[in-house]
């Protein structure tokens, strides 16, 4: 008989398929962005976009600030990961999404491209919470953050959409509605 060996360390540790895409989902999400902005063309979503970088980039100096390290990786085959810990990015920028995503829900009015329909605030929330929630719990099941750098991380992300928002709703707002109309006097001169 052949030699018949079968590695079962490394296919006790093969990801499930859902899990490996919570691992990616970082290109899903700006590709989901980047299309809601260019089928909207809303100054409100490329301000929501605006606040997702904006988020990413505040949660990352306070990585560098703390600096505490990412836990020690138990997946064979599987190398630690070179940056920090505290607080974790993903979980961060998620929570940043569901949070501005459910606010916006509830008190903004649905732009005109949408449809004007109760589903069209009803919808996102149900969605991106549940996604949220995963992406978050996947940066533990895969070793990448502990429960207390993924806590702080969604705390922060919380945080940071609540201000976001508020600064919108009270004061860049109207700027925004400027910029909007703005691009489409330009949009309708010159391309249509």
């Amino acid at each position: 008989m052949a030699n018949q060996y079968v590695d079962t360390e490394s296919q006790e540790w093969k990801l499930p398929w859902w899990l490996k895409f919570l691992d990616k989902t970082n290109t899903t999400v700006t590709a989901l962005t980047a299309g809601f902005i260019l089928y909207t063309q809303s100054s409100g979503v490329a301000y929501f976009a605006s606040g997702a970088a904006a988020c990413m980039i505040a949660v990352k100096i306070v990585k560098k600030m703390i600096r505490q390290e990412r836990p020690v990786m138990q997946r064979p085959g599987k190398k630690r990961k070179k940056t920090y810990g505290m607080p974790s990015t993903h979980s961060t920028t998620i929570t940043y999404y569901a949070t501005y995503i459910l606010l916006a829900s509830l008190y903004l009015p649905i732009h005109h491209t949408l449809p004007q329909h109760w589903t069209t605030r009803i919808v996102p929330p149900l969605i991106v919470l549940p996604w949220a929630g995963l992406i978050a719990l996947s940066r533990i099941w895969l070793g990448h953050h502990t429960l207390a750098q993924v806590s702080v991380g969604c705390s922060f992300g919380f945080g940071f959409a609540w201000l976001w928002f508020y600064l919108w709703t009270e004061a860049l707002n109207k700027y925004g509605i400027e910029a909007e109309q703005l691009w489409q006097a330009y949009y309708l001169a010159y391309w249509k």
